[in-house]
């Protein structure tokens, strides 16, 4: 018996490892040699393509293509729609896929709908993508950034708040209470 979940019209190709309580619904297709870690929800019309590897608890929103080459961590949170790239400069009538380059999600990231992720560009852990952004260089963790190309506008917490920083150089999420302090433009949660 399976220890996962996948709706009879999700395609799970040979080869692939699937956790324990993950969820993968509606046309979605597991592709070869990826790894999916325990307790994530694969949303309907989701691609995980060969060598992938997905975290723990990491949450796939509808009509995710993820490429070769992109690895998540745990917790990530990956918006409707948003868009992962594995090549820099693809051309139809070119084989390229020797040439793939990879991108890593930190723990605990969130990528909005319909976002862009360019290959090569790393999200720090807990960074958080605003819809719609592009991502054209790598992303700081706790950073908050919108726009095409993205820009940092602001820190996030880990609980999903902006932080505001006082002239110390301190934060105190709104709801959860944790501290975060910025140095030298790197935030860091105290314990």
């Amino acid at each position: 018996m399976k220890a996962y979940f996948a709706h009879e019209t999700a395609v799970i190709d040979e080869g692939c490892q699937i956790g324990e309580g993950t969820k993968i619904w509606h046309f979605s297709h597991i592709m070869p040699d990826c790894v999916i870690g325990k307790n994530c929800k694969i949303g309907q019309n989701v691609v995980v393509s060969p060598q992938v590897v997905l975290g723990e608890n990491v949450k796939v929103q509808n009509n995710v293509s993820i490429y070769t080459g992109v690895t998540c961590d745990d917790d990530v949170f990956l918006g409707p729609s948003m868009v992962f790239t594995n090549v820099t400069n693809p051309r139809s009538a070119i084989n390229r896929r020797d040439q793939y380059t990879r991108t890593h999600v930190g723990k605990g990231a969130t990528i909005g709908a319909n976002a862009t992720v360019v290959c090569g560009n790393d999200i720090g852990q807990f960074a958080f993508i605003g819809a719609g952004a592009v991502i054209t260089k790598a992303v700081s963790p706790y950073a908050l950034v919108v726009g095409n190309p993205a820009k940092q506008i602001g820190w996030m917490s880990e609980f999903g708040h902006k932080l505001e920083f006082d002239k110390n150089g301190m934060a105190v999420c709104s709801e959860s209470g944790d501290e975060y302090v910025l140095r030298k433009g790197e935030v860091t949660k105290l314990k």
